[in-house]
């Protein structure tokens, strides 16, 4: 049965995600261990709006995407896409808000079928949701009508994957993410198997269709260039956590975490004025499997102190803009959301 716990119209949010954790079962030769993905995640995402997700490699992005897009499910937490809980929804109700989400993927050369014409791999989601465009007619002129819409030619949907190159590639795996009409797309280094040039115009493209159809992207990348051009605002994790969140400019400019910091440092840039000083972080990432106490950045912050190995650090805001918070003991900023930062 549908949730009927919905917001009202006027909620600018399309997604709210509120404590969520995951935990995988990991056998080893001592035993079954415990590997903790997503601990106590936070996420909001806007109506129109680009969210980027930045992190190191092993830091949980993928598994918050997988979960996003309703592969996995919470251990404890909340997630509400337009106010309803997936989690709580069976048959034609799930389905339908699957219409919602869908994902451009990483690699375009692995995410197509090559057996398959572009025309198929577009039609193919309404092999599952077959009331959207139910006649064969409707299909072929709506398959026309998307390919011209990413920037290839009609003529192209008899073509296989193959015959296209990687930047074609990925606007026909942009294509077939549309072919749903989703509200939100899930875009998981939807560039970084792409020269330089060609990531510019797949970029463009992402941000023209935004404007056209008022999509809201949650965009994860390695890429920290990528993600300043193309977020409106940031979201950085570690070791299964957000630390940081605010607008780009906020996060980029005005880093409160000392992670993120270390992370915009590394940053290459052509402006010699706006180059920082590098910060170089010491030690290992610490593993999943056995995460440290307290703040779990400490082992390798340069501004730990006792306090970092005993409690969870506090959501705190830099004091400067709303909305821009990072959990940290010793913040830029010290203002604490409901608790007194430490100095």
């Amino acid at each position: 049965m549908l949730d009927t716990t919905t917001r009202p119209v006027t909620d600018p949010r399309v997604l709210e995600v509120r404590d969520v954790g995951k935990t995988f079962t990991v056998p080893g030769k001592s035993g079954h261990r415990q590997l903790r993905a997503l601990d106590g995640i936070d996420l909001d995402l806007r109506r129109g709006e680009t969210l980027g997700l930045v992190g190191e490699s092993g830091c949980g992005k993928s598994t918050l995407a997988r979960m996003l897009m309703m592969l996995e499910r919470p251990d404890n937490g909340t997630v509400r896409w337009d106010g309803t809980d997936p989690y709580r929804l069976e048959g034609r109700d799930l389905l339908a808000l699957r219409r919602k989400v869908q994902m451009v993927f990483q690699d375009p050369y692995a995410s197509l079928n090559s057996r398959m014409t572009a025309s198929q791999i577009i039609a193919e989601p309404w092999r599952t949701h077959k009331d959207l465009y139910p006649s064969k007619r409707d299909r072929a002129a709506r398959v026309r009508e998307l390919l011209h819409l990413v920037g290839l030619r009609p003529s192209d949907e008899h073509r296989s994957p193959q015959e296209f190159s990687g930047g074609q590639r990925q606007r026909l795996g942009i294509a077939r993410a549309l072919a749903l009409n989703p509200e939100v797309i899930i875009c998981d280094e939807p560039v970084s198997a792409l020269d330089l040039s060609v990531q510019a115009q797949v970029l463009n493209l992402l941000n023209e269709l935004q404007h056209e159809l008022g999509i809201s992207y949650i965009f994860i990348s390695h890429d920290l260039s990528v993600v300043r051009h193309v977020a409106d605002r940031v979201a950085v994790m570690y070791l299964g956590r957000i630390i940081e969140t605010g607008s780009t400019d906020a996060v980029f400019d005005h880093s409160a975490h000392p992670y993120t910091e270390a992370l915009m440092s590394a940053a290459p840039t052509l402006d010699a004025s706006a180059r920082r000083t590098h910060i170089l972080l010491e030690g290992e990432v610490p593993s999943p499997l056995n995460p440290p106490s307290g703040c779990r950045f400490r082992t390798r912050c340069a501004h730990a102190t006792d306090l970092c190995a005993t409690a969870a650090p506090p959501a705190v805001s830099d004091g400067a803009e709303a909305g821009h918070v990072a959990e940290c003991f010793h913040p830029r900023g010290r203002v604490a959301l409901g608790i007194s930062a430490v100095a």
